[in-house]
């Protein structure tokens, strides 16, 4: 069939030329068809000539991108949708809700919001403030304006993605309209939230989105130049393969702890991370684990079954999901009943999913099995290194986590995968978590405040390298915690020869166990008042790093009373003066 002709039969090309451009054309979108506006122009800019003069660009409509994010994902998920907004004629801005107010959402008419939930129904910590006043009493009316709300959350906790069906609602009875229903998302998010924000930008979009003017700059020396892309090439859906060059237990022999410091080795440039930023391992199941899973579904020792799920599925989450899907699969009551009350509680304390199976055991089929196991997240650690310490490498400081419950030998499945079935020259799949939100000052002469304990001490190895590599001139202050000074001083040579250069002006540290009282980091935080209120006047930036219920919470907490003793016992002037410093990005947590 031949198509219609769109150029007059004088144009300037031969006949194969135009019927080749007719073919291209004829089927092209309004949006390709601008998209080629923009490539002749920059082809002329390159060529030396004139530019091809283009219609005047509509204007785009604004659309306000908000993000509630813990450890990054939200934020990942909010920049890339900046950049798909674009194609469907939206000027989208993007705010941190730790950065937005109700004004700022009062005046918006086009609002997306990506909300993760913190544990067991919480807000993330720099969402809190936003979050609270948008569900107080002065929340403003939203009269006029269109939403659409992603909300990421964990099937492990009972709160399921909470904060971003609070949200949504919450928009709506401010008398926003919702564009496009709410979507809640396990851990395996990344294909469907690209779907589903395609699809809510095209219904925020305005009805008209052709030929909005956009020029495409194109690089004719090298092909088409893709805009730059925050989004690290390797990522939880493509991996690396690294080679682990470094398997090192670092407490001793008489240790209660068993603390790895893995380094992984690569060749590719593209692997880039920053002090501060996390590593995701995606490791595999224990293939004990995996047999005992087959056996109590009637399963058998089903090999191929058998290296499927340790590869690929989640065998340890028990989550009131799993016994819901369970239930309804098996037609139980006895399994139903887990869910009425606190009976789900008091079963998955201390439980996997193996219990499920092996205290109400049905035989399965391979298909059923595998549609009752979610797939199998990776892990994330906080880099213990600086790349431009260790060029082609990146470290990670990996607890490992080993317990007995019910009969069963429980294992940490990241930490033993590397533990006991890794070794040096052997690989790993690992990948880039960029966290924005903990960085070493731009300025190298800013002093810096490191708090932390066990493995929560490893982006502080990074953050030293880094200085020392840069030539910082900055002090630097680490209180460091852990159990017994002999065994579970982490880190110690390093640290020592840090000091001994003076990359590392200060460090306290408080091993919990070697006297008869308890000794913790905010216990020598508060000892070291006087001098941290100190540092804290010239300009320090404070860092904290670990467990969020245990030390992080306990540190805030003496933080609050260090800073309430300089306002005179204020206890609120303490707090205003932390939340201050978290606004300005000199209080900065990493917590877990």
């Amino acid at each position: 069939m031949t198509a219609t002709p769109l150029l007059p039969k004088n144009a300037p090309f031969s006949a194969d030329d135009i019927e080749l451009l007719n073919k291209v054309v004829s089927r092209s979108t309004p949006q390709q068809r601008s998209w080629l506006a923009g490539f002749f122009a920059g082809f002329e800019a390159a060529q030396g000539g004139g530019a091809v003069p283009l219609a005047a660009a509509k204007p785009r409509a604004p659309l306000t991108i908000l993000y509630a994010s813990e450890s990054g994902n939200c934020e990942s998920l909010a920049l890339k949708a900046k950049k798909t907004a674009q194609k469907h004629g939206l000027d989208a801005k993007v705010f941190d809700m730790a950065d937005a107010d109700m004004a700022l959402l009062a005046k918006a008419k086009k609002i997306l919001v990506f909300a993760a939930t913190w544990g067991e129904g919480d807000p993330p910590a720099r969402a809190v403030d936003f979050y609270a006043a948008l569900m107080g009493d002065a929340a403003p009316r939203l009269d006029g304006a269109h939403f659409a709300v992603c909300a990421l959350g964990d099937t492990a906790y009972v709160h399921f993605c909470a904060i971003g069906k609070a949200i949504d609602a919450r928009l709506e009875a401010l008398g926003a309209k919702r564009a496009n229903d709410r979507i809640d998302l396990d851990l395996d998010f990344a294909k469907q939230a690209v779907a589903w924000t395609d699809g809510a930008l095209a219904k925020l979009a305005p009805a008209d989105t052709g030929a909005s003017g956009t020029v495409v700059h194109v690089n004719f020396a090298g092909g088409s130049q893709a805009e730059d892309d925050d989004e690290p090439a390797y990522t939880a859906e493509t991996p690396l393969e690294a080679e682990i060059s470094a398997l090192v237990n670092l407490n001793g022999t008489g240790s209660s702890r068993e603390t790895w410091h893995v380094e992984f080795a690569f060749d590719d440039p593209r692997f880039q991370y920053q002090p501060g930023d996390a590593i995701g391992v995606l490791p595999e199941n224990d293939p004990v684990l995996v047999d005992q899973l087959l056996q109590a579904t009637g399963l058998g020792s089903d090999a191929a079954l058998l290296l499927k799920i340790q590869k690929g599925f989640d065998v340890t989450t028990l989550s009131r999901a799993a016994v819901d899907n369970y239930a309804k699969l098996t037609s139980r009551a006895d399994v139903k009943a887990l869910l009425d009350g606190d009976a789900f509680a008091k079963f998955s304390s201390d439980r996997q999913l193996v219990d499920l199976f092996e205290t109400y055991s049905e035989k399965l089929t391979p298909e059923q099995l595998l549609g009752l196991l979610r797939p199998l997240p990776g892990r994330l650690y906080s880099v213990a290194s600086s790349p431009k310490a260790h060029q082609g490498e990146a470290h990670l400081l990996v607890g490992t986590v080993r317990w007995e419950s019910y009969g069963h030998k429980r294992k940490g499945v990241a930490s033993t995968y590397l533990a006991d079935r890794r070794k040096v020259g052997s690989t790993a799949r690992i990948y880039v978590k960029p966290n924005r939100h903990y960085r070493l000052p731009a300025d190298g002469a800013t002093p810096i405040i490191m708090i932390g304990s066990g493995t929560g001490v490893a982006p502080y190895r990074g953050f030293i390298e880094e200085r020392a590599e840069t030539g910082a001139t900055g002090k630097s202050w680490l209180f460091f915690g852990e159990r017994n000074y002999t065994n579970d001083f982490l880190y110690q040579l390093d640290w020592q020869d840090h000091k001994a250069a003076g990359a590392l002006t200060n460090i306290d540290v408080a091993f919990s166990r070697d006297q008869p009282e308890k000794i913790y980091v905010q216990h020598r935080l508060w000892e070291r008042r006087a001098a941290l209120n100190s540092w804290i006047a010239d300009g320090a930036h404070i860092y904290v790093c670990g467990d969020e219920k245990g030390m992080a919470k306990d540190v805030d907490a003496t933080l609050v009373k260090i800073l309430s003793e300089a306002a005179k016992g204020d206890e609120e002037a303490g707090r205003a003066k932390l939340k201050e410093l978290s606004k300005a990005g000199r209080y900065q947590r990493d917590v877990y």
